[in-house]
């Protein structure tokens, strides 16, 4: 079976107990749609339990390009030198991630070893910007926020990375006519349409799946083979 999940947000727990909820197996495939760090207490426990399965596929989303534009100088020493040569492009990167909920991710990450670190360094830039994906009979476009300027005949390849994880995508239009759109970042309960605020919203080829775990709402999920619906 193949799974989508999205903005985690650290709660590993939630997680933890939608592993369990939809019995997830080494034959199925779970994506994830981005936004695992930030907010929640447990970020990088749950980034170091997503590296240890080879069934588990991440996607990148705006919080994880926050945290990966300040890796470069986390992974430093705190020396006086390091900190003069400081640029002030890094500082503002670094102030606009902490505002954005990045303290638990921060603190998660300097308890790590130096090798752990690295590794997680590592796992980031595996993440895709979309994936393209075959179930149940029907063809799916898996993207964190979706893309912005968009266009039927421009190809995936074109889009721009802040165009696919920062966009706020119209749901009352149809972007693809021979595929769904699966997407997080906008929570549902923002959707003026939806009629069941922190669930699923499937409408007019659009399938969103951020139900608000970042937010108090739930963590949602959905099996593309079959479209059944799981919350925690």
């Amino acid at each position: 079976m193949h799974y989508c999940i999205s903005d985690i947000h650290g709660d590993y727990s939630r997680y933890c107990g939608m592993l369990d909820r939809i019995g997830l197996s080494e034959a199925d495939t779970l994506y994830v749609l981005g936004d695992v760090v930030d907010r929640g207490g447990q970020p990088v426990e749950l980034l170091l339990d997503m590296m240890e399965r080879p069934n588990v596929v991440p996607l990148l989303g705006n919080h994880e390009y926050m945290f990966a534009c300040c890796l470069a100088f986390l992974m430093k020493e705190v020396t006086e030198q390091n900190l003069s040569a400081l640029h002030a492009e890094d500082l503002c990167s670094f102030l606009h991630w902490q505002s954005q909920g990045g303290a638990p991710t921060l603190e998660g990450f300097r308890r790590l070893s130096p090798d752990q670190r690295q590794a997680v360094r590592e796992y980031l830039g595996e993440f895709s910007l979309y994936e393209e994906v075959e179930a149940g009979g029907q063809s799916y476009l898996l993207t964190h926020a979706g893309p912005d300027h968009f266009s039927p005949r421009r190809p995936l390849g074109d889009y721009a990375l802040h165009e696919l994880l920062w966009t706020r995508l119209d749901y009352s239009k149809v972007y693809y006519r021979d595929r769904f759109l699966v997407t997080g970042h906008t929570p549902t309960r923002n959707i003026p349409e939806n009629p069941a605020p922190d669930r699923i919203y499937q409408a007019n080829r659009h399938i969103a799946i951020d139900c608000g775990c970042g937010h108090g709402g739930h963590l949602g999920c959905l099996c593309l083979d079959t479209l059944e619906e799981f919350y925690v």
